[in-house]
């Protein structure tokens, strides 16, 4: 094993897929010679050449109609979009062409493609550079959603996303990229299974959900329970389409209380979802309605970005809800 950073993790993964598979190419902007704005794919451009690690212009229309095509024709793409805020010239092809590829055809072409992209706020980036646009992508059939917490699961995540046949859309939350460092498997078959949430704290008195950049403040609140002797059970759910329902549903019906905790806009939440579904599945075992710890419906803020987000405190002020109710 060894200490990564998140960002250092996705492009030491990335190499790893291009060593193992010469079929996997990695293009978008500045991702070459620079190695992304971010650094995410530092060093790949000298390992790999500009047949593998592609300069594209700044057209996301290009950069995922690009993909696309390599796709179907055998190769396995990673696009990466510099800002999430930024998919949308991009949005058709990826919505209209790939994510209905398979099904379209019959089985007989599929678009094994990782469209990655770094997203949420915190950053001070103001609109256009902190949006979570995931529940576009969830309400997509055809497109798997990804966005990880912590650099293992980043790792053992994307090697999934570029090994499978089914597009998929790999959100990253940028915030995290070089906050938070962790020992990282060093097997080169690390792989995550799609769909496959995980248990990040045990606890029997309410279970907290989250995802991606939030899955950090949602743990720091269960701490903070933890001190006032409230013991939170808190389930990171990693890949958003597919969710896993069968690991959230057994713990929310043991449990009874559930807080559901995303930085994105509040309606139309990815999250909305899954209290729908506790709802309809579990309803009779619950001791009080899901609560919700979400962003507003407003565009994102350049001043106070940090209000925006659903912090501790508002993370606790609705688990003090649900245990009240």
């Amino acid at each position: 094993m060894a200490v990564q950073t998140y960002v250092q993790t996705v492009a030491r993964t990335l190499a790893e897929e291009m060593r193992r598979d010469e079929r996997v190419i990695v293009l978008g902007q500045d991702v070459g010679v620079r190695g992304g704005v971010f650094l995410a794919t530092e060093r790949l451009y000298d390992a790999f050449g500009p047949d593998r690690v592609i300069d594209t212009p700044l057209s996301e229309a290009a950069i995922i109609g690009a993909a696309v095509g390599m796709a179907v024709h055998g190769l396995r793409p990673v696009a990466e979009i510099q800002f999430a805020d930024y998919v949308f010239p991009g949005f058709d092809q990826l919505v209209s062409q790939a994510a209905k590829l398979r099904y379209r055809s019959g089985g007989a072409f599929t678009a094994p493609l990782v469209v990655r992209m770094p997203a949420g706020g915190g950053v001070k980036g103001g609109h256009h550079h902190s949006q979570n646009p995931e529940a576009h992508f969830v309400h997509t059939p055809g497109l798997q959603v990804v966005y990880p917490s912590t650099p293992s699961d980043a790792r053992g995540c994307l090697k999934t996303s570029v090994r499978g046949d089914d597009p998929v859309v790999f959100l990253e939350p940028k915030r995290l990229y070089r906050a938070v460092k962790e020992e990282v498997p060093a097997d080169v078959d690390y792989l995550l299974p799609v769909g496959h949430g995980v248990r990040r704290r045990e606890g029997d008195d309410v279970v907290l959900i989250s995802y991606g950049a939030s899955m950090r403040e949602t743990l720091q609140a269960a701490d903070v329970l933890a001190e006032q002797g409230i013991a939170a059970d808190a389930i990171d759910l990693r890949w958003l389409m597919p969710w896993d329902e069968t690991l959230v549903l057994e713990r929310v019906a043991e449990v009874g209380r559930v807080v559901l905790v995303s930085e994105a806009p509040h309606s139309g939440n990815v999250l909305s979802e899954v209290a729908a579904t506790i709802a309809e599945e579990v309803l009779d075992m619950l001791e009080a309605p899901p609560a919700r710890a979400f962003g507003f419906d407003t565009p994102y803020p350049y001043a106070q970005d940090r209000v925006y987000l659903p912090g501790p405190n508002r993370i606790l002020h609705a688990v003090q809800q649900v245990l009240d109710y």
